[in-house]
């Protein structure tokens, strides 16, 4: 039995688990997958493409065009049996890029390569043991891992989020669907249509010959191994006909169950993608959740790995995306309700497309189901504080640049917009990445819209602002240290205020300058003391 050592042990090699593995790598995490397929091969085409703020943030990290260039923008977002227009969401990207999953695995396969991250094929995470410092890992060849942290990107029967004993509460499934690709020797009905259980759907692929489908079942079946039968079946339930088909290359079933982990962390074990949550694939958010599941937790795990910042980090992971996460599980709940073919449901739905054909509640619905309306709580403040930064347009010294340039390497960047050394971060150089440039246009948030352009922004490595500043650098230094760490030992300093004594002697008193953000989370205070 042999042994292997690394930082973090991902288990999953699919979007989720690869996505975190580059963002690790980029921070300089020794990171490792464990996959139980022996290639990226994927059975059937499964999701089907990236919407606006996956695009953003594979922007962020320089390698949106390789998606881009394989995939078909749609300028439009589905609503139950419509589509809205979506040509207006204020981003570089606004579309749906139409790209199958697999092509998809293999372009972030072919990164994180680039990356030398391993990946263990042809195995998979049997079971686990926590202690003080570490996760030693069995898999099922026989041979174990020692990591300092495991990440569960195994699905949503994921044994990870199992074995740590973490919760899987929601909603259990009302209704079952297959979904096949196979040929029909006769013609099918082609496009969707409303059952009174749920919609169905047949549509050629992109040979133009074989055809992707999915059925609602008559009834609630459980098991992820339909047979043929079952398919027929289901066929002639919803069609009349089964239209021949034959040569079926794949097919799967799966629920409207909506389930969420109550904890996206349990000591040295965290979750990411369907390990954490699983919904119906209405909507084709979970891939899309998953990846950027994978970019908030990235640079917050290296950080405590390279002792930069406390553990205490990593709750705010949990605290940040549980909410995207449970807001995405009652979407998906109504929007399956939507789908029922009954006289009251589509009363209901077409009441609900004509509202949703209005200008703000268009706008509201796309930027949902783009990504682009996330807003971590961080406090009161400007609009921008918590949400994702805008990829603007900026002059530099060195010329024309963009604000996703800045964010290639996955460090967090102080752009300054206003006045030149007007923010001193010397003490986190090391960490935080100072950037003078200047921005003349209109800075426009998804819903919100026009905001006023700051003199100075703290962006994460994520890409969403921790601090904003408007002629003042107040606050700065707190949120640095709240999410970058302490300032570099020759650097680290007391807050001082004068405190005058009895004698009319002046004497400088050390004070606490906590840093608690709304989660809970409190980086540790400078020391108290006194110093004459």
């Amino acid at each position: 039995m042999s042994s292997s050592e690394h930082d973090v042990v991902i288990a999953g090699c699919g979007p989720t688990g690869l996505m975190l593995a580059g963002e690790l790598a980029l921070a300089g995490v020794d990171v490792a997958i464990v996959e139980r397929r022996v290639n990226q091969d994927v059975e059937g085409s499964r999701a089907s493409g990236l919407h606006p703020r996956s695009i953003e943030v594979l922007d962020q990290r320089g390698i949106a065009d390789r998606f881009v260039s394989q995939g078909e923008k749609h300028r439009v977002v589905p609503f139950a049996g419509t589509v809205l227009d979506a040509s207006d969401r204020p981003t570089r990207h606004n579309y749906t890029l139409a790209l199958w999953q697999a092509k998809i695995e293999r372009i972030l396969a072919d990164w994180i390569g680039e990356l030398a991250v391993p990946v263990y094929r042809g195995c998979e995470v049997t079971g686990f043991t926590q202690d003080d410092t570490g996760v030693t890992i069995g898999l099922n060849d026989g041979r174990t891992m020692r990591a300092k942290y495991l990440a569960g990107c195994d699905g949503g029967r994921s044994l990870v989020r199992k074995t740590a004993g973490i919760d899987f509460p929601g909603w259990g499934p009302d209704i079952s669907y297959l979904i096949f690709e196979a040929d029909m020797a006769e013609e099918p009905a082609l496009g969707m249509r409303h059952g009174t259980r749920g919609v169905y759907a047949l549509g050629r692929l992109e040979d133009g010959k074989r055809i992707r489908g999915v059925v609602t079942e008559p009834r609630l079946e459980r098991g992820n191994k339909p047979t043929i039968d079952e398919l027929r079946k289901a066929l002639v339930a919803a069609y009349g006909s089964d239209f021949g088909v034959d040569d079926i290359t794949w097919l799967s079933r799966f629920t409207d169950a909506a389930r969420q982990a109550s904890s996206y962390r349990q000591g040295r074990v965290l979750l990411a993608g369907d390990a954490a949550h699983v919904h119906s694939p209405v909507g084709g958010q979970g891939l899309n959740i998953g990846l950027q599941d994978a970019v908030n937790l990235g640079w917050k795990l290296a950080q405590v790995i390279k002792g930069i910042s406390p553990h205490d980090l990593l709750d705010t992971y949990h605290a940040e995306r549980h909410p995207v996460g449970a807001a995405l599980l009652k979407h998906t709940l109504a929007l399956t309700a939507l789908n029922r073919g009954d006289e009251r449901t589509n009363a209901l739905r077409d009441m609900m497309a004509a509202v949703m054909q209005m200008d703000a509640p268009r706008r509201w619905y796309c930027a949902v189901m783009s990504g682009l309306d996330i807003r971590y709580d961080l406090g009161e403040g400007h609009p921008l504080l918590g949400r994702r930064m805008p990829d603007l347009d900026l002059v530099g010294a060195e010329g024309p640049m963009r604000v996703f340039d800045l964010l290639r390497e996955a460090r967090p960047v102080l752009l300054n917009l206003g006045e030149t050394g007007s923010h001193d971060i010397e003490a986190w150089a090391d960490r935080v990445k100072l950037v003078k440039a200047k921005f003349e246009g209109i800075c426009e948030l998804p819903v919100v819209g026009a905001v006023q352009t700051p003199t100075a922004v703290l962006i994460r490595p994520d890409g969403h602002v921790a601090w904003v500043g408007n002629g003042s650098a107040a606050g700065l230094e707190t949120a640095l240290e709240a999410w970058f760490g302490k300032p570099a030992p020759k650097f680290a300093r007391t807050l001082q205020r004068p405190e005058k004594q009895g004698d009319g002697a002046r004497r400088v008193k050390c004070i606490q300058h906590p840093f608690r953000l709304r989660n809970g989370m409190s980086v540790p205070s400078y020391p108290t003391g006194d110093v004459q």
